[in-house]
């Protein structure tokens, strides 16, 4: 099934941009971001911190995009890394931001309007000031373990870690880390099913 998603997107992508007259960069116009071979990012809304991101080979990212990799807010410094590994696909409109590490590993597909950080702003009501003046904070690194399908709209927050071939349901909200081979869905995300290598199919967890 994951193949079959991927060589339909694919396919999708290919006719796209033969035909498509949007502005897109690659290896050789990059916008200051380190690009790979056969990669390319269409024209992103919002672009900070260029020198910090990385899109290895064979990956894309569609158009309107915000990648952000922030090493200074306020008076806090920071030393961000967001990480595309080969053979990914991130649909239009990804929100991905970091001041720490968001790493996403080879063959993931991301769909439209996924937001990715591995921060917030903190609030603290007794400073009797806008949030956008009051420091960010970090839980940790984000990483989206290989051949990971994530779907439309979902949000995955700081410190989470998904391992390899899981499944993130539609407009799902990921608080908290899951094993490989795990389907999860919901606000919050909770685990659905787990892949069952014996029968080779998805199994329910309360089967």
């Amino acid at each position: 099934m994951m193949n079959f998603v991927k060589r339909k997107w694919n396919k999708v992508y290919s006719v796209f941009f033969k035909k498509s007259k949007t502005k897109y960069y690659d290896e050789k116009k990059s916008l200051g971001i380190i690009i790979g071979s056969n990669s390319f990012i269409e024209k992103p809304k919002t672009l900070e911190g260029a020198r910090y991101i990385q899109i290895k080979e064979n990956s894309s990212i569609g158009h309107s995009s915000w990648l952000g990799a922030f090493d200074k807010y306020l008076n806090q410094s920071f030393e961000p890394k967001i990480i595309i590994s080969n053979n990914v696909r991130i649909g239009n409109y990804a929100c991905i931001t970091a001041i720490d590490e968001i790493f996403i590993d080879d063959g993931c597909l991301l769909s439209e309007y996924v937001y990715i950080s591995d921060h917030y702003h903190g609030f603290d009501p007794t400073l009797n000031t806008s949030p956008n003046n009051q420091p960010l904070f970090s839980k940790g690194k984000v990483k989206i373990g290989e051949n990971t399908f994530i779907g439309y709209r979902v949000t995955i927050l700081s410190g989470v870690e998904l391992g390899k071939n899981c499944v993130v349901g539609s407009h799902s909200v990921v608080t908290k880390s899951f094993p490989d081979y795990s389907m999860i869905a919901g606000v919050p995300a909770k685990l659905i099913k787990t892949y069952n290598f014996e029968k080779q199919c998805w199994q329910n967890e309360n089967h």
